[in-house]
């Protein structure tokens, strides 16, 4: 009987319980019957008496309603890079690096030289002296092996806490080959004008993605600035929640807890601007990300199985795992908002190639 099940539960709580379950039963409904698509909604106002009917009020947040710009009379001024001789030279002499080898030098060591060291701990490992820190650099200079130095440890204001005991075992110099017909054919070429002409056609295929990626972040920045939408609050929200967790991982990789962070910038009185700059990116992030959509759903670009298929392998590679582990880890929401993605990327390549 309804009055046991009062005394036993309460009739405040049953009440709650029952307006609960009112409202998760009809608010998909109304949503419905009233075609909303939500972002956010909550109860404000709710009636429930005895022998009467439920009635409630719900504040929603729409899913904005987006009007481009006329995005086929844009003018994008990128500047195409053009490949020099000397960037030929330059990638030659990079490549000359990634293929030199480390040679014992009986010598004290130089700039440029490679430092294999053991410390008082034991460890043993190389330095390199052209990307080492100036005092350890300055300790090592000059050095032979067999040599023992004190390798001072500062603090982050510069200052010497300690000194760490080191033993040089060695001192290596980098072995550069000779750019000739021999390097060439290390490198799959017939001859030193050929091995200069595939670089030349590869820097040319890095010129054109950077200008295909200039083009398109141009374009974007277009179509975000240009569009018309009205944005609701819990939209901008959620994508500076969005910044501040990815803040948040960047700064465990380095050993900072995000409190620690921002009280550092309140202490300098820069968590003002911060913020500021937060909500901009959000609001930059969350425009751009209409914006794409609504240009997937203007030009609907079509995507294949075998497209889409090529994409997941490709996709799956970069992950270093298989499609099946790919699908798997992904599951069917993520496989669509990847999916999603594509599309708009799709796009966007569409687009640019109409303004040609």
């Amino acid at each position: 009987p309804l009055k046991v099940v009062e005394a036993r539960i309460g009739r405040e709580e049953l009440l709650s319980d029952l307006k609960e379950r009112l409202v998760k039963e009809t608010y998909p409904l109304a949503v419905q019957e009233l075609g909303l698509v939500p972002v956010a909604a909550r109860v404000v106002e709710e009636e429930l008496s005895e022998g009467e009917g439920f009635r409630y009020v719900a504040e929603v947040e729409n899913y904005p309603e987006v009007q481009l710009p006329d995005w086929r009379s844009f003018d994008l001024q990128v500047a195409q890079e053009e490949v020099t001789e000397e960037m030929v030279d330059k990638a030659l002499e990079e490549l000359r690096h990634r293929y030199a080898e480390l040679v014992p030098v009986d010598r004290e060591a130089q700039e440029k030289d490679h430092v294999f060291v053991r410390t008082e701990k034991g460890a043993e490992f190389p330095i390199d002296l052209s990307k080492a820190l100036p005092h350890v650099r300055e300790t090592l200079l000059g050095k032979r092996a067999g040599e023992v130095v004190m390798v001072p440890v500062l603090n982050e204001m510069g200052e010497k806490v300690r000194e760490v005991r080191t033993e040089i075992l060695e001192v290596k110099t980098l072995e550069l080959p000779e750019l000739d017909e021999e390097f060439a054919k290390t490198l799959e070429a017939e001859s030193l004008e050929e091995l200069r002409e595939k670089v030349r056609e590869s820097l040319k295929r890095q010129a054109e993605a950077r200008y295909q990626e200039a083009r398109e972040r141009a374009f974007l920045e277009k179509l975000a600035e240009g569009l018309e939408a009205e944005i609701p609050p819990s939209m901008l929200e959620a994508e500076e929640r969005h910044l501040l967790e990815h803040l948040a991982e960047d700064l465990a990789a380095q050993g900072i807890a995000l409190e620690a962070y921002l009280k550092a910038l309140e202490e300098k009185g820069e968590l003002e601007k911060f913020r500021e700059e937060l909500k901009q990116e959000a609001l930059k992030r969350v425009r751009r990300s209409l914006a794409k959509e609504r240009l997937a759903e203007e030009l609907k670009p079509e995507v294949s199985e075998e497209e889409w298929q090529a994409y997941l392998q490709a996709v799956a590679r970069s992950y270093g795992i298989s499609l099946q582990e790919l699908r798997r880890e992904f599951g069917e929401r993520g496989l669509a908002r990847l999916r999603a993605a594509y599309i708009q990327d799709k796009a966007v390549k569409e687009a640019l190639a109409k303004l040609l």
